[in-house]
This record gives structure tokens, C-alpha cells and sequence, in this order.
């Protein structure tokens, strides 16, 4: 990761942080010291197969999921009330998304799970329709929610707030944000980010790491997806022990010893989809953090986007000093057409130059007024979003610290199974 130094200086005040990007506080909901998983309890309960017609009158199938909160305050009061429920398709997850990363640039904003499957083995459907990919995608949805339900500034959010409590008509108050119109245009980030002269070493830093981490873990998950297909064709076709039941048919003294031995097998072998089911889930919290590689990306895209419209800002009002210089005091330093056209047609009237000069001076005073906005907005752009992205930092090396733990407990506890199997499996042999 990216030098910490900025760590010490750089305060966590609350406050600032529950500020939106326009410094208003008008699409939050502040409560000091308290997140929405604090008051409220939060769960994707189940996923539901329907059909439709489209915006264009085509019948579609789609999915919807259950969202089911409750009350913090009901439940440690000992009172457990019916929660309330709504609907909520996949593009709505989309939307609420998309609002929070335009409306929060500085935050890393938790992603969402996979649309399609992707680094799927033989035995998984990469159909979206598919029962089990269909839970894992709940799965998915219900810890984006939690996530974002427990940050600091995100759960704060009345948008939010709108979608896990109100079926009808969340989305006409996420389009009155004007939220759309906000949005950085992909072609003016990608000119920035070419074009940019003085980024912060830091951020270049965290998007090159970004980069290696979505790169790294891509390629683990691509290697896991090979194995997991070997494994699974090890266990039940290649194994030669699976087929010592069949082999004692023909056999009059060791024929019960090969069946004994086969039996013992034949369990191990039906036990691998049990496995392989349980390493699905470690997958899933992998992805996560390979859609997280983008949303630290876009973090440090907005950055670059916010320093480099200082740049342009500064050049502008430079240039324009010079021109008041070279009009007042007539002495032209850089060609310039306008310098031609007074050498060759003479200088212009007394009164044009005034008008001239006190133009310039209106344009250097808005220049000057942009300069200072576009210096604090970078400025709080760089100080906010350092917090979260160390925040990030923080959840990240714990979340993925306890996977690949949970992750190497799962392949002894397998390993121990199989050293049973073969044990058994043995002492069937000797008694043959």
C-alpha cells in the first residue's frame, strides 16, 4: 500500500465527515457517533424468480430480492416485531450505487456482486438465472448493504435510508438529486489522467496498487477455477480406490476387503461437493476485493480529475495576467496574432484598450475566485478521502487476514478427512 505518512496528519473529525460533496448536509441523516447498523438491523432474506414486460413492452424474467429490516431498539428490548419488507431488483442495487459513488467521490464505495458469473469451473452455470448463483448473488447484495449500513458517512445517507424503508418512490427522490448531472464524464477522467502534470504521489501510488491488486487477485482466481475443475474430476472419475467395489466382484479372498476399502472411498468422493461449496463462499470474498480494486480507482481518478481542473484553472489565470500586462504596458513578450495586428494596423483607440483592460480585469478576478474553489476542492477531495481509503486499508487486511485463515482451516480439516479415509481404507487392505 501507499505511504501512510498522512495518517498523523490528517484528523478523523466526524463532522467533516458526514459533510456530502457539496459541503451540505441536506442528504443526510446525522446522528453522532451512530451508524445505521446501530439503529437498524438489515437483511437480504430471499431471492424470488419473476416475469414481466420491459420499458419496451418485451416480457422479461427477472430476479427480485427481499430486504427485511428492524429496529435495533425493538430487539435489545427484548420485543422481536414482524420486520418490514419490500422488493428490490438487481438495478436498483445499481442505482443506489451509482448515486453514492457520484454523490461521495472521496469514499471507496463498496461494490456490488457480480451481474454474471465469472472464473467459473465446469460445475458451476455461468447462467444469472442459475438457483446457486442466484443465492450467492443474495449472499452478495445482503454484505453490500451491511457495508454500507456501517460506514461512518454512508449510513447516514437519507437515499439510502429511502431504499431499505420506502417500496414506492425512492427512485424519483434519487433522480431529484440531480445526481446524473454531477457524474465526471468518462472522457473527461480519462483526458485528466494523460494530461494531469502534478498528482499527488500518494494516489498514484494507491492506483498503482489498485492495479496489481485487481491484476493478483484475477489471476489467483482464475488459477483456483482450473484446480477446482481437476479436483473435482480427481475425486469422482480419475480415483482409482472409487472403483475397488466393483473391482471385489471378481475377486473370492480379497473381495471384502475391496469392498470395505471402496465403501470408505466412495463417501470421500460424495463429500467433495461439500467442499467445493464451502470454497465457493471464500471465492465470493476474493471477488469482492477485485471489485473493490475499481471502486479505489475511481477514488484516485477523481483525484487527478480534481487537480488536474486546478492546473487548467491556474494556467487560465496566469495567461490572462499576462495579457493585462502586455495591454497595459503595450510591450507584447510571446507572439500573438493580436501583436501582428498592431504592428501592421497600429494600436488600438484609447478607449477600446480600457475597455479591453477592464474586461481582463473582470476575467483575472473570476479566475481568481475559481483558482480558490478548485484549490479547496482539492484539498478536501485529497483529506477526506485519504481517511476512507486507510479506513479501507484497515477492513481489507482484516477481512481478507480471517478468509485466508478460514480458508487454510477448511483445507486441513479436507486433508485430515483424507488422511482417515486412507487410513481406514489401509486396515480394509491388511485384513485382506
Amino acid at each position: 500500500m501507499a505511504d501512510d505518512g498522512r495518517e498523523e496528519s490528517l484528523g478523523t473529525d466526524d463532522d467533516s465527515d458526514q459533510t456530502g460533496a457539496d459541503g451540505s448536509l441536506n442528504n443526510t441523516m446525522v446522528e453522532e457517533g451512530s451508524t445505521l447498523m446501530r439503529r437498524m438491523e438489515i437483511c437480504v432474506a430471499e431471492a424470488e424468480k419473476r416475469s414481466g414486460k420491459n420499458a419496451v413492452s418485451m416480457q422479461e424474467t427477472y430476479t427480485v430480492y427481499l430486504i427485511e429490516t428492524r429496529p435495533m431498539d425493538a430487539v435489545a428490548e427484548g420485543r422481536n416485531p414482524a420486520p418490514d419488507c419490500l422488493w428490490r431488483r438487481y438495478s436498483e442495487f445499481e442505482l443506489l450505487r451509482n448515486y453514492l459513488i457520484v454523490t461521495y467521490p472521496y469514499i471507496v464505495v463498496p461494490p456490488l456482486p457480480e451481474k454474471r458469473a465469472e472464473f467459473v469451473w465446469h460445475k458451476l452455470s455461468a447462467d444469472n438465472m442459475d438457483p446457486d448463483f442466484v443465492e450467492r448473488r443474495r449472499v452478495g447484495l445482503e454484505n453490500f448493504l451491511l457495508r454500507v449500513a456501517s460506514h461512518p458517512v454512508l449510513s447516514n445517507d437519507k437515499i439510502l435510508y429511502y431504499f431499505l424503508t420506502e417500496e414506492h418512490g425512492w427512485k424519483e427522490a434519487v433522480y431529484e438529486t440531480g445526481f446524473q448531472a454531477k457524474a465526471d464524464s468518462r472522457l473527461r477522467a480519462l483526458s485528466a489522467t494523460f494530461r494531469v502534470r502534478n498528482p499527488d504521489k500518494c494516489f498514484m501510488e494507491m492506483k498503482h496498487y489498485s492495479d496489481e491488486l485487481q491484476s493478483h487477485t484475477s489471476q489467483l482466481l482464475r488459477a483456483r477455477a482450473m484446480l477446482r475443475c481437476e479436483a473435482y474430476c480427481l475425486y469422482l472419475c480419475a480415483h482409482p480406490c472409487i472403483h475397488c467395489s466393483e473391482w471385489s466382484a471378481i475377486e473370492k479372498e480379497m473381495g471384502d476387503g475391496l469392498q470395505s476399502a471402496g465403501h470408505h472411498m466412495d463417501a470421500y468422493a460424495a463429500s467433495i461437493d461439500d467442499i467445493l461449496e464451502e470454497e465457493e463462499h471464500y471465492a465470493d470474498q476474493l471477488k469482492e476485493y477485485l471489485f473493490y480494486a475499481e471502486a479505489l480507482r475511481a477514488v484516485c481518478r477523481k483525484h487527478e480529475l480534481t487537480q488536474f481542473e486546478l492546473e487548467m484553472a491556474s494556467q487560465d489565470l496566469i495567461s490572462k495576467k499576462q495579457q493585462r500586462e502586455e495591454l497595459a504596458t503595450g510591450i507584447v513578450r510571446t507572439f500573438s496574432l493580436k501583436g501582428m495586428t498592431n504592428k501592421l494596423f497600429g494600436q488600438e483607440a484609447p478607449e477600446q484598450r480600457e475597455a479591453r483592460l477592464k474586461l481582463l480585469e473582470d476575467l483575472i478576478a473570476e479566475g481568481e475566485e475559481t483558482v480558490k474553489e478548485k484549490t479547496i476542492e482539492r484539498a478536501e477531495h485529497v483529506e477526506k478521502a485519504w481517511v476512507d481509503i486507510q479506513r479501507f486499508k484497515e477492513q481489507k487486511d482484516k477481512d481478507l487476514r480471517e478468509a485466508l485463515i478460514n480458508y487454510a482451516v477448511m483445507q486441513i480439516s479436507m486433508c485430515k478427512k483424507g488422511i482417515q479415509v486412507w487410513s481406514n481404507a489401509k486396515e480394509c487392505f491388511l485384513k485382506m
